[in-house]
């Protein structure tokens, strides 16, 4: 099944079918946000699909729908190996073979253990040539945080950082607004719309009292998952995030010994109340993705202070940083975009790869990934 040779018109439809499972992003947790073209003999797509809100129905089912009778002898291009099980709805695998596709290109295998290659051998064992790892590294880029949370128990972390040129976040006053332009303000809803949560700390809470809702026209109601960590509880059932928990879910995390005051505290709110373990006074962040995940969110977009953007980094949990860079110096005198490390040791810095360089308004974006072995 793997080792074929593509064709450029495989990979032109493989492109198409990774384009459209972006769309899924930000709302199809704790499922992957999958895309699927269903080709012709004659080289037409005859059906499109990607993973829906909620994360049904699945892109296979989607796309065969809209194919109806053309699917058969067709060739079906997926950015992720076809489930093989019973869940709410029919296997995808089974869908594919019962429409009478004749071949399966797909880009990465499911690690989930409920189909983990099932999927390719049901289909195989019907017939269906399958051929795996077309553009395989892309589709990993897209679905990296459902992949980590299936293989780490933890969702994918991306930090969003704001600041002059100089790596300052506010004056010394605190005063922050606006450092960048409207056209990054902008393009910073863009990324909330494509996580399935917003991640801050009890400090911004207190300090900006922010509503942290989407406010791109058509997802307004859409809103990712708002998290805060508030280990002792010192956020009020009063503020903007807890105010507006019954439409849009807002969580906040607290260490195990104060969650029975959190839940009195944020009784009259829709606010869900977690709890995570704790050292030395401070949360384990390992233990608080780890929840996370259980909870079924893949994508996390860090939007805090820079105490905890330096706790994520301390603790080798930052996989993605978008940094939005203005044309302007504060000085050594106002905050910094990250905290203190404590790094006695330039080697110890954490370091990252950048991917791209773009221009936002007067603004730069810069974004950068992990390095991994």
């Amino acid at each position: 099944m793997s080792g074929a040779i593509f064709s450029d018109d495989d990979r032109h439809f493989m492109r198409v079918a990774l384009s459209l499972s972006r769309r899924g992003l930000g709302n199809v947790w704790p499922n992957p946000a999958v895309g699927c073209v269903i080709v012709s003999g004659e080289g037409e797509i005859v059906g499109r699909g990607w993973t829906r809100p909620g994360g049904r129905p699945h892109a296979e089912r989607v796309a065969l729908d809209q194919a109806g009778a053309h699917a058969r002898g067709a060739t079906a291009y997926v950015t992720l190996e076809p489930c093989s099980h019973y869940g709410k709805s029919p296997p995808c695998a089974l869908g594919l073979i019962e429409a009478g596709v004749s071949r399966v290109i797909s880009a990465l295998e499911d690690p989930d253990p409920r189909v983990c290659g099932r999927g390719h051998q049901m289909l195989a064992d019907a017939g269906i040539v399958v051929q795996t790892g077309l553009l395989a590294s892309e589709a990993h880029a897209h679905n990296a945080g459902f992949l980590l949370r299936v293989g780490a128990g933890r969702p994918l972390v991306t930090l969003k950082l704001a600041g002059s040129l100089d790596g300052r976040s506010s004056l010394a006053n605190g005063a922050s607004q606006w450092i960048t332009g409207s056209h990054a303000r902008e393009k910073g809803h863009f990324y909330r719309a494509n996580h399935d949560a917003i991640l801050v700390g009890a400090n911004t809470v207190l300090a900006d009292n922010p509503d942290l809702r989407c406010r791109i026209v058509g997802r307004e109601h859409h809103s990712p998952v708002r998290i805060i960590l508030d280990r002792t509880v010192r956020v009020s059932p009063d503020c903007n995030l807890a105010r507006s928990a019954d439409e849009t879910p807002t969580w906040l995390f607290v260490a195990s010994e104060h969650k029975s005051l959190a839940e009195k505290n944020f009784a009259k709110t829709a606010v869900k109340v977690l709890s995570a373990r704790c050292a030395d006074g401070h949360f384990d962040l390992h233990d608080v993705l780890h929840v996370l995940a259980e909870q079924g969110l893949t994508r996390i977009l860090v939007e805090s202070g820079g105490a905890l953007a330096a706790a994520l980094l301390q603790q080798d949990l930052v996989d993605r940083i978008i940094h939005f860079q203005a044309p302007g110096i504060i000085g050594a005198d106002g905050r910094g975009i990250i905290a203190e490390l404590g790094l006695q040791n330039l080697a110890h810095m954490p370091r990252f790869t950048r991917q791209s360089v773009d221009a936002v308004g007067q603004d730069f974006l810069i974004s950068y990934a992990k390095i991994t072995d």
